[in-house]
């Protein structure tokens, strides 16, 4: 057999295609970091960005996803629920109702009406331009952020659907490096007035060149397989999986897997679960529901760094650049990560990152103890080394993995429901951190550091205990692997396909 075949490269390119989608969503996040501090941006929003106008513009990118908070953050949650609000009542029904493609489409033609506003703010209505920039991104990321796992995750094959599904956090990482390198080379174009009137516009345009290559593209990629089945379009369905299974299988084995994915397709049509209810009534179900969504608030919980750098007392350049570094080193954990999470599974990944993720927060800690404010050059160095090692362990571990469980776990009938709703579980964990990590800084210092410690350790034995193994599963045995999970069958699974269950449940009775 060829090293490479049709069906090989396909799906390489198909999934770095969509990885773009995920590329533009991480351009968003790290290009505000330099944005929010240039002095053009300051001087148009009317001359004074006070902290509580900064969390709006950075919240209410998330208004996109879910919905409520308090007042302070008022508008603040505006911000934060739009992606959420996205997640909940936007992305799913794009995603069940157009296909993956379409719902990616609307995605990111989303996001470049939302940038346009953002980069044209200007005049006495500049910071509402913003915000509802903001929020129209917010949306659109929503949508984009689910939809590109979602087509990855149901056009692999079982034994590579991890790597593929990684992809979608090779795309966000990448753009985030980008958008931290742009931000910082920007910090260098304010010669004169007019160029801080511009630079940081173009900096925030520039994401409009991969959302036109991307929406071009999108509509003449094939759907899902899955998703062509659960509409009935078969014969579409049919042709779409021998192409993308093309010289790597038999064509009985292609034959076999579309006749295993309308079975289960009807199987759940017949079950009336394709309903947001059903998450919460079916049994299996919200077993995995609140696996998928407890994974999401962990991985947010965990997912801090962007603050770490500024409380080590390093300038705004500085910290942009470091941001560009770890952010591009990222990429490349993450590229390692595609080669692993198939091989050592998923528990496995997960684990291991949330050690390496404690041990980053146990030595800043300590460090941070032993040498308070910053006194000592070599203890601050060893910190940004420990804080790189914290942001590896991130991309071989919660980063990517989260997505490609959450993925994974879900019947085709509520795949985009479940994913969407255990993602805007994210946003919990978004706020929590967003409310603990400051006001711990202020309130015990360094001490914060082993609170988060903690949590990433803590992690550790919620994965070993309660998430069964789903590396090389076909997505049709998830139902039987969670209905073992919690002990409703006991008859035995062929040897090959043995799933790694919680310890917690231990080795069933044989029938």
């Amino acid at each position: 057999m060829a090293l490479a075949t049709k069906a090989d490269v396909r799906l390489h390119l198909l999934c770095i295609f969509f990885a773009v989608g995920s590329f533009v969503w991480g351009y968003n996040v790290g290009i505000l970091s330099s944005v929010l501090v240039h002095p053009g941006f300051v001087k148009a929003m009317g001359g004074s960005l006070t902290p509580s106008r900064k969390g709006v513009i950075t919240a209410i990118y998330y208004l996109g996803t879910w919905f409520v908070y308090s007042r302070l953050h008022s508008a603040l949650a505006l911000t934060w629920y739009a992606v959420r609000l996205s997640y909940v009542f936007v992305s799913h029904p794009a995603s069940d109702v157009l296909g993956r493609r379409y719902a990616a489409l609307v995605g990111i033609v989303t996001v470049a009406v939302g940038n346009a506003f953002e980069s044209g703010a200007t005049g006495p209505g500049a910071y509402a331009m913003m915000i509802v920039g903001r929020v129209i991104s917010g949306i659109g990321v929503g949508m984009l952020s689910t939809s590109v796992p979602l087509y990855q995750s149901e056009v692999a094959p079982a034994g590579k659907r991890g790597k593929y599904v990684v992809l979608n956090h090779v795309g966000f990482v990448a753009g985030l490096a980008v958008g931290f390198w742009v931000g910082y080379g920007v910090t260098f174009w304010n010669a004169t007035e007019y160029d801080e009137y511009v630079s940081w516009r173009v900096a925030l345009a520039v994401i409009q060149v991969p959302c036109l290559i991307f929406g071009v593209g999108l509509p003449f990629l094939p759907e899902t397989p899955r998703w062509l089945i659960e509409h009935g379009h078969y014969t579409e369905a049919s042709k779409s999986l021998h192409w993308l299974r093309e010289d790597s299988f038999a064509e009985s084995q292609v034959d076999d897997e579309l006749t295993r994915i309308q079975e289960d397709v009807e199987a759940h049509r017949g079950s009336g679960e394709a309903t947001w209810l059903s998450l919460f009534t079916n049994r299996t179900l919200f077993e995995r529901l609140w696996r998928a969504s407890l994974l999401q608030f962990m991985a947010q919980m965990c997912d801090y760094l962007p603050t770490l750098f500024a409380e080590l007392g390093l300038p705004t350049r500085v910290t942009l650049m470091a941001g560009g570094i770890e952010s591009t080193l990222k990429i490349g954990m993450t590229v390692i990560e595609m080669m692993l999470i198939d091989r050592l599974g998923r528990r496995v990944t997960l684990t291991a990152g949330c050690v390496a993720m404690g041990l980053g927060m146990l030595v800043n800690g300590v460090l941070g103890q032993v040498y308070p404010d910053n006194t000592n050059s070599a203890a601050d160095v060893v910190c940004i080394v420990f804080i790189f090692i914290y942001a590896l362990g991130y991309s071989m571990g919660f980063g990517p993995a989260a997505w490609v469980y959450g993925s994974e776990i879900f019947p085709t009938s509520v795949r985009a429901r479940g994913l969407n709703f255990s993602a805007s579980a994210g946003a919990i964990g978004s706020i929590v951190v967003a409310q603990v990590w400051p006001v711990g800084i202020d309130t015990i210092g360094s001490n914060i550091y082993f609170f988060f410690m903690a949590v990433n350790f803590v992690c550790i034995p919620i994965i070993v205990l309660f998430y069964p193994e789903t590396k090389g599963r076909p997505l049709e045995d998830m139902d039987l692997l969670f209905d073992r999970t919690i002990g409703r069958i006991v008859e035995d699974i062929d040897e090959h396909t043995e799933p790694v269950l919680p310890k917690i449940v231990g080795q069933l009775p044989e029938s």
